[in-house]
């Protein structure tokens, strides 16, 4: 039988909200400053621009801490990715303990992935647009 592509996400995305547990246990031992032992963006420090990437580690410590609108401020990505990826493991988890009498289980499909990068490419525009043309900083970069 053919594993389907949601056959390799699930186990990747148990996986994941495993890493996310231990990230949250570090985030409330630290008193919330995990981000303290990570290094900043090396393209923001070498170059002055934001990669596409910035702002991401605080998002997802904003999301962590329960502030999914600041979480969406600092980087689009991460809350949409919260969302598509817990509606993901909370259906497929549904189908696969009705075994398969309940077919919700979310479907991998190329747009949602299409939809990250649009969220990338848009953050980093903007970002760097406003830092670059109008010399508006981003907080906390």
């Amino acid at each position: 039988m053919k594993n389907s592509v949601e056959d390799y996400l699930y186990p990747l995305g148990w996986a994941l909200l495993a890493a996310l547990a231990v990230w949250r246990g570090i985030f409330l031992v630290s008193g919330g400053r995990p981000g303290m032992l990570l290094p900043g963006c090396f393209l923001y420090q070498f170059t002055g621009w934001y990669c596409p990437a910035c702002g991401g580690t605080r998002a997802m410590l904003q999301l962590l801490a329960g502030h999914p609108l600041r979480s969406f401020i600092c980087h689009p990505v991460v809350p949409y990715l919260a969302l598509v990826g817990g509606w993901f493991m909370i259906s497929q988890t549904v189908e696969r303990l009705s075994g398969g009498r309940l077919p919700v289980g979310l479907r991998y499909r190329d747009k949602y992935l299409w939809i990250a990068v649009g969220l990338f490419a848009v953050q980093f525009v903007l970002r760097n647009l406003l830092l670059q043309v109008y010399g508006i900083p981003i907080p906390g970069m």
